[in-house]
């Protein structure tokens, strides 16, 4: 068939619905003449009936049809342009002639006319942009390329309508534009009417025809079966079936390169409003994803039983295939939520003292609603993340008032108590993380009711922890330690530091690190000295610490402790360290902060309790990190003087590097390099 006729034949067909084979021949067809028709008339023709066809927009393919004619498109361009160089290479015109790839390109432009909506235009324009300019081909001048570029974004302006969708179907429209985006120069995308486009991404990226608000989370639960003590969730099962559908989607699969087009959207629209309800549209969804993560049986698995409760083929299959499903949506709703936070540091509508704790707030309730999947394995260590996360915490912190309600609306149901579902361990670890940021500005009692009571259950959890118990544990340590930390807390940290210190105690070394517990004693050591107002109403508290420590040290094993799971991660090489020797150098971290009168005693006792070190590899530390704080600046000026006095001249030095006794007591006034009468017996 010649392909005059050929052409005659689809348009004919282009004019009735047809059956999947039929409508499948007529796709082909037209890619077919596409490639092959040399009158530019008629290629505009055949754009414009296409672009009109009941054939292709009255079936109710939806997407599938809409992805169809990008590619018939990108395909014939791809074709155009090959050949046009083909023919340049071989100097032989082709028999009947053909059209160069610039006059084709113009062809099918002028095809997209006035009898056809704009956003189909895109989808068009989109498809041509991609093959003659995508993978590097380069093959238009930059005249044409100009003009094409300048025709997607102008069709794509007006299928937005300024703002509103009206007739323009979402889905289509920004699925073209994410595949032209990249393709796009600096100055048409400056022309995008990033109004119009915020609105369009966000509803085609959650909606129907993207991740369908997290609908597929709750329907897994309908093919889970338990075998045993163990949950299957096969391959063969037609969830799995459908995920992988909805993960070949042309808007989920290019859910990295929507992000970005819709963060661009973001930084560029020219309303405020446009912006604060794109973060809406992202709490909706998260907290539909989060409804449909909970309303399923595995959801009650923690990390660590998985092994357990899941069967082999489950794990190594379609529960990959879930977890790197989730984490692609989470890191594209970090990647989104960015630049909506960067956007609220510059734009003056966003920073007022109104709308910031907002912005910073919902932020936040974005990011808890995905934290039960950013949460595993360290998803959510990232610079993005860790960006959007620390600014709106910092922001927050700013406002007591909004502080205090936004851990009152996230606040666990029970504070005194351990949840027993892992999801809502999971979400109070989260609140966790989130409260030891922001006691500053919060006041006394609120910081009680709010971020201590809510530790305490977790602080005094007696049973063995696991891996998310253990960062549950260790983040209301943190919490609490925030709280003692703040000046203001005084009149609660009286009645908080005995128990806090007690629950230290007893946590080291089965819960605790040696590096955690140095850290955490020498915070509260720091709170209960000067100048923090609690050193003065109670003068006593702190040495009564120190001696807590000083005579569990004298009792406490010798024995080399495990590295714990924080010294297993870092990079640095740990020392030895036992009990006894961790006590030891607590003692040690705690010198540059105590009251002047009780300094030069503590600093004997320390060192006397440096000599009951039974094991030299762990004795040895001790002596450097005595040194350390005598000589590194950590002291101020007058206990760095007490100290040189009592190294050079009392004692000090003899007492830590030798462990003998030869101190001198401090109301003897001696010059430098005095000699000083040895104790019978001694030894030089």
């Amino acid at each position: 068939m010649s392909i005059d006729r050929l052409l005659t034949s689809v348009l004919r067909l282009y004019q009735d619905v047809h059956d999947d084979a039929r409508t499948e021949q007529i796709f082909s067809t037209t890619t077919t003449l596409l490639t092959n028709l040399s009158n530019p008339l008629n290629v505009s023709l055949l754009t414009s009936q296409l672009l009109a066809a009941p054939a292709v927009w009255s079936r109710g393919d939806g997407m599938r049809a809409y992805y169809r004619i990008i590619s018939i498109y990108n395909t014939a361009a791809i074709h155009i342009q090959r050949r046009e160089l083909e023919d340049a290479k071989n100097k032989t015109p082709r028999p009947g002639g053909s059209l160069r790839t610039a006059a084709w390109a113009a062809a099918v432009i002028k095809g997209a006319d006035n009898l056809s909506s704009r956003w189909k235009h895109v989808l068009v324009l989109s498809g041509i942009l991609m093959g003659l300019e995508g993978g590097s081909r380069q093959s238009l001048s930059s005249g044409m390329r100009g003009t094409l570029e300048r025709a997607v974004v102008t069709a794509a302006n007006l299928a937005l309508g300024g703002g509103g969708l009206h007739d323009a179907p979402a889905g289509p429209l920004v699925m073209a534009l994410n595949y032209a985006f990249p393709l796009l120069s600096e100055s048409s995308r400056a022309s995008l009417d990033c109004d119009g486009l915020v609105p369009a991404v966000t509803r085609a990226a959650f909606g129907a025809d993207g991740l369908q608000d997290g609908l597929f989370l709750s329907a897994i639960d309908l093919d889970v079966r338990q075998t045993g003590q163990r949950f299957m969730w096969p391959d063969s099962s037609p969830t799995f079936h459908l995920l992988r559908q909805l993960e070949q989607r042309p808007l989920v699969s290019g859910l990295g390169p929507l992000s970005k087009l819709l963060g661009f959207a973001i930084q560029h629209a020219r309303h405020t409003h446009v912006v604060l309800q794109a973060q809406d549209d992202m709490i909706v969804f998260t907290e539909k994803l989060l409804r449909h993560w909970q309303a399923n049986k595995l959801s009650e698995l923690e990390m660590s039983e998985e092994e357990v409760f899941l069967t082999p083929e489950t794990l190594q299959s379609t529960w990959a295939v879930l977890w790197q499903l989730l984490k692609k949506i989470m890191y594209g709703v970090v990647a989104v939520l960015q630049p909506v936070v960067a956007r609220s540091l510059l734009d003056y509508h966003m920073r007022s003292d109104i709308v910031a704790p907002i912005v910073a707030t919902k932020s936040l309730t974005v990011l808890r609603n995905l934290y039960f999947i950013s949460s595993r394995n360290g998803s959510d260590a990232f610079q993005v993340y860790t960006f959007t996360y620390l600014t709106s915490l910092d922001t927050l912190a700013r406002y007591a008032d909004a502080s205090a309600a936004f851990l009152r609306g996230i606040c666990p149901a029970s504070p005194s108590a351990i949840p027993p579902h892992p999801l809502h361990r999971t979400l109070d670890l989260f609140y966790l993380n989130v409260a030891e940021h922001l006691p500053l500005h919060l006041p006394p009692e609120t910081c009680d009711a709010l971020i201590v009571q809510p530790a305490i259950g977790y602080l005094t959890h007696a049973a063995p922890l696991s891996p998310r118990m253990m960062e549950l544990f260790e983040a209301a340590h943190s919490a609490v330690l925030s709280v003692l930390s703040c000046p203001h807390n005084a009149p609660i940290t009286v009645d908080l530091v005995p128990f806090y210190a007690e629950t230290l105690f007893s946590s080291f070394p089965s819960y605790i690190s040696p590096r955690q517990f140095r850290v955490a004693f020498k915070t509260v050591m720091q709170v209960l000295s000067p100048p923090f107002p609690i050193s003065a109403s109670h003068p006593y508290l702190a040495e009564t610490l120190l001696e807590m420590v000083r005579f569990r040290s004298s009792q406490a094993s010798q024995a080399q402790l495990p590295r714990g799971r924080d010294e297993m991660q870092s990079e640095t090489p740990q020392e030895p360290a036992s009990e006894q020797s961790t006590l030891v150098l607590t003692l040690i971290d705690a010198l540059p902060f105590l009251h002047l009168s009780i300094f030069e005693e503590w600093m004997t006792l320390t060192a006397l309790a440096v000599g009951e070190i039974g094991d030299p590899t762990m004795r040895e530390p001790a002596k450097r990190r005595f040194w350390e704080v005598l000589s590194s600046g950590e002291m101020d000026v007058e206990r760095a003087a007490i100290g040189v006095a009592w190294w050079g001249t009392r004692g000090g030095r003899e007492a830590v590097l030798y462990g003998t006794s030869r101190l001198v007591p401090p109301d003897r006034s001696l010059m430098s390099g005095a000699i000083v009468s040895e104790p019978e017996g001694s030894k030089l």
